[in-house]
């Protein structure tokens, strides 16, 4: 019985090392995992702080000509003569649209400073670039945006 007894106690011994190794491989593999999923939330926040720190960075570095034209007041009426000049041919004397697209609500669809890269680069053909001066393109934005 000595030796049998000898056996279960070694069995009962490598059942409990085998026990307290399963518990612990089950909290090191739960920690693993808990560290895996905060250090892949902690990337994403990176990656996202990292796009809106550039995004603002960029979005307040315009060229000079473009916070010239943002600190102006623009008038509407003189926005609505350069309007008729030079844009009417293209997009309707009511801005609804010919060869050029409806500008209707063009101000819920586009920034302002999209609006004057619009204008100023020409990069949509057929729209020729409009070189205005800073006054004339607040006066322009000031009469897109009530149309």
């Amino acid at each position: 019985m000595v030796f049998s007894e000898k056996i279960l106690q070694n069995v009962n011994v490598s059942y409990r090392n085998f026990s307290k190794n399963k518990i612990v491989n089950q909290a090191v593999s739960e920690s693993s995992n808990n560290i895996q999923k905060s250090l892949k939330i902690l990337l994403v926040l990176l990656t996202l702080g990292t796009f809106l720190a550039a995004g603002y960075f960029f979005l307040n570095q315009a060229d000079p000509y473009t916070k010239q034209v943002l600190s102006l007041p623009g008038d509407r009426n003189k926005g609505e003569m350069i309007f008729k000049i030079n844009c009417s041919a293209c997009h309707g004397l009511q801005a609804g649209g010919m060869v050029g697209p409806s500008l209707l609500d063009v101000t819920k669809r586009m920034s302002k400073r999209g609006l004057i890269e619009q204008v100023t680069s020409g990069k949509t053909p057929p729209m020729p670039k409009f070189q205005a001066s800073p006054q004339e393109m607040a006066d322009l934005l000031s009469f897109l945006k009530y149309l």
